[in-house]
Order: C-alpha cells, then structure tokens, then sequence
C-alpha cells in the first residue's frame, strides 16, 4: 500500500483525500557497514524539484565523532561546494541534570567548503557508538538541478550524545552556487559509519 487515499468514502468518513503533490518516491538505499563514506552519484537530477534523504540508526564506529555531509557539482569528483547554514540544538541527558536550547556557532558555516555538520562533535557533543545509542533524522534538498539559483537545505537529527544525552538538532542553510547538484557524500569526522541505512527519496 502507498500510504495515499485516493478519494473519500463519505463527508464524514474522516478521510481525507490525498493532495495531487507531495507524493514520496523511493530512488535508492545505501545500508552502511564499516563505511567511510557513503555517497549517491545518481538520483539527484531534474526529475524532482525536491529530494529527502532518511537517516535510520545511523551508528559510528568510533565514541564522540561528528556526522557531515558534502555536495558535488562534478558527479561526486569533488566534494566542495561553498556553504553558508545555521545551527541550532536542545538537549537533555538521562540524570535530569542538564537542559539547553541555543545556537551552536562552532557547527555552522559561513561561506565554507568544508563539510556541513549534521551532528556535531563540538563541545563533546559526538554522537556516541555505545551498542544502544544511534541517531535519526532527515535533510530536505530543494531543486538541486536548478541552474539560476542557490540550493536550500533543511536537516533535523535527533540522536544519543557519548556521554547519554538526548539531543535534537535543527540546521538550515545554501549551497551558494548555480551550478547544478549532482552527488551528495555522508561521512563520520573520525572513522566509519558502522551501521545504517540512508535512503533518498524524490518528492513530487
């Protein structure tokens, strides 16, 4: 089953009809296992104007480290587009001990080619490789083919700091070019993605 209704049963059924837009499409799945890196060189074209990638367990094989990601302008040759984005976080940790909801400078870019952080290892805030600890979330690319103007992201993660911290972490930003995004690359900052599954979807 899609998921999608197709058309209501009655005015008070409590259905509601899909909208024509917004339907997922599943292009590919990438299940890590003691990865360096995992990249999609296909899939991201002109088909759609907006793309999804799902992070599901995702599990570092080393304590402490960041989650970033990259983009490619050259069909994954090079991962160094210029990037300008906002961080920001909230956590909370199993003792009841700690709270915090701000900005994390330390995790944004600001007109950089270096890798945009999706979990951070700043402040000891690196996703930890405990057997039970794992992060989740997604990050939206809009209209990457688009040759006028700047590509958006949107990403939130939610995950397991090292140190048994429960954090959430909202960014947003561009990839400040008109050139046309053809590959995107996941990566730890410090060994292997140990486990997990990155799954892009198109949306019409």
């Amino acid at each position: 089953m899609s998921g999608i209704i197709a058309d209501n049963i009655s005015s008070n059924s409590g259905l509601i009809k899909a909208p024509s837009a917004g339907v997922w499409v599943k292009i590919s799945a990438v299940s890590a296992s003691s990865s360096a890196t995992v990249s999609f060189t296909s899939g991201l074209d002109s088909t759609y104007s907006k793309y999804c990638f799902i992070f599901n367990n995702i599990h570092p094989a080393t304590n402490g480290v960041a989650f970033e990601f990259n983009l490619s302008t050259d069909g994954g040759s090079n991962y160094n587009v210029t990037k300008t984005s906002s961080f920001f976080k909230a956590y909370h940790d199993e003792a009841d001990a700690g709270t915090h909801l701000g900005y994390a400078s330390s995790a944004d870019l600001a007109q950089s080619t270096s890798y945009q952080y999706l979990i951070s290892s700043a402040d000891s805030e690196g996703i930890g490789n405990d057997n039970d600890q794992n992060g989740v979330g997604y990050l939206h690319l809009f209209d990457p083919s688009n040759t006028t103007f700047v590509k958006h992201f949107i990403s939130t993660i939610q995950y397991n700091q090292k140190d048994d911290y429960s954090i959430n972490n909202r960014i947003a930003g561009y990839a400040n070019t008109t050139s046309a995004i053809d590959a995107i690359q996941f990566k730890m900052s410090s060994g292997n993605i140990d486990a997990g599954i990155i799954t892009l979807y198109g949306i019409n």
